[in-house]
């Protein structure tokens, strides 16, 4: 295809605003993806994705749901691998990874499931303490209890500590599983439709909790979703897809005004 062709592809560019709230550290990309295509059998669910992550950025992705979202971060993680392109994280080539370097890759991105990916047989503390002796081997108990005590307090469920995951509401279970993937302190999270399923009094305490751990623990975040309240809340940057491309690019409030019937859908 020629590029008089692929006007289509080209994010639609918009300046920043003042009053942006990006806790970024300048131009420093820990994600970088090029030209990233995939597909199922004979169904293209990306066809030329370009995304970069900036250290300390919240990027949300918006689209339809069954768009291919989140594909691509399950490329960065390398639970799939892209047909064509590049997707590179801390400059390096995820597909071209053995199995060792990504559990260490894995161990620098989280990845927050929509359900919290909890285990059900396991109490709070053994939820949180598993991740502390299985990736960052430590095995003292002083060690584990400050570090899921810290954590606890971080997401606000300190007093829950003993609970099983059948006694916990949806907004707390996703609390945990956030709790339980920032307490091997990741640089990159992911969040895949971080609010799916909650009332929105507690969507709100979710994405607002998003926003204090990027600031807290200085993370690089890509935030899946189609819960606008949430973009709003937790957006430094939007990226829009559209049919396995992304078709526009800018902050909540520049978005919000676009000319692209389609963008301004979301908004309404």
């Amino acid at each position: 295809m020629e590029k008089d062709e692929k006007i289509k592809e080209q994010p639609e560019k918009i300046v920043k605003s003042a009053d942006e709230k990006s806790v970024g550290n300048g131009d420093e990309l820990v994600i970088e993806i090029k030209n990233l295509k995939k597909g199922f059998g004979s169904k293209e669910i990306l066809k030329n994705i370009n995304l970069t992550l900036k250290r300390g950025e919240n990027l949300v992705v918006l689209g339809r749901s069954g768009s291919g979202k989140s594909v691509t971060i399950k490329c960065i993680v390398g639970l799939l691998t892209q047909d064509e392109g590049e997707c590179k994280v801390f400059g390096d080539e995820v597909s071209e990874m053995d199995s060792v370097q990504l559990k260490e890759l894995r161990t620098k991105v989280g990845f927050l499931f929509q359900s919290g990916a909890l285990y059900d047989s396991m109490s709070v503390r053994d939820n949180l303490e598993f991740p502390l002796i299985r990736v960052l081997k430590q095995h003292d108990q002083a060690e584990l209890d400050q570090g899921v005590n810290d954590v606890l307090e971080s997401v606000g469920l300190a007093d829950a500590i003993d609970k099983m995951p059948s006694d916990l509401s949806g907004g707390m279970r996703k609390r945990i599983g956030l709790a339980r993937t920032l307490i091997v302190k990741p640089e990159i999270m992911l969040y895949d439709e971080p609010t799916t399923g909650l009332d929105p009094i507690t969507s709100r305490e979710i994405s607002e909790l998003i926003l204090q751990m990027q600031k807290k623990y200085k993370t690089s975040s890509i935030i899946i979703t189609h819960d606008m309240e949430c973009a709003q809340i937790t957006a430094d940057r939007i990226l829009v897809l559209q049919d396995g491309e992304y078709v526009a690019e800018g902050t909540y409030q520049e978005l919000e005004k676009s000319e692209s019937e389609f963008v301004r859908s979301f908004f309404k």
